[in-house]
């Protein structure tokens, strides 16, 4: 029992995001290359979702139309490049911010792991 009764029932979460069992890719939808995805949820919130994502080399488009999305590299690299012409390198360590409006083109070159933080 703590002496804050509002934080019972509110529990930490935690994830291994480098080795965290993932499940069976499945394809990617909006892939020009037929590559394959998967995701492992950490945590659901009312607006927010939190996991771990992984795809393999390909390209895809993405559209953040809907919601925010804070990522962060863990393994593989690529290229990210907004409708906008704005581009960014990403590796292990990198972290990107993909604000709610956001569209553009992921190219992946080797298998990508990300941690990811989506905001409605």
């Amino acid at each position: 029992m703590t002496d804050r009764p509002e934080c019972e029932g509110t529990h930490l979460r935690h994830a291994d995001t480098a080795g965290i069992a993932m499940p069976a890719p499945t394809p990617k939808p909006t892939s020009r290359d037929d590559q394959m995805e998967s995701a492992a949820g950490v945590w659901t919130g009312d607006s927010t979702q939190v996991g771990v994502w992984e795809c393999g080399p390909g390209e895809f488009t993405a559209d953040r139309r809907g919601n925010t999305e804070v990522c962060h590299i863990i393994s593989g690299s690529g290229t990210v490049v907004g409708d906008d012409g704005v581009s960014a390198e990403i590796g292990p360590g990198s972290l990107l911010v993909l604000p709610k409006g956001w569209c553009g083109t992921w190219t992946v070159r080797e298998t990508i792991r990300k941690s990811y933080v989506t905001i409605v």
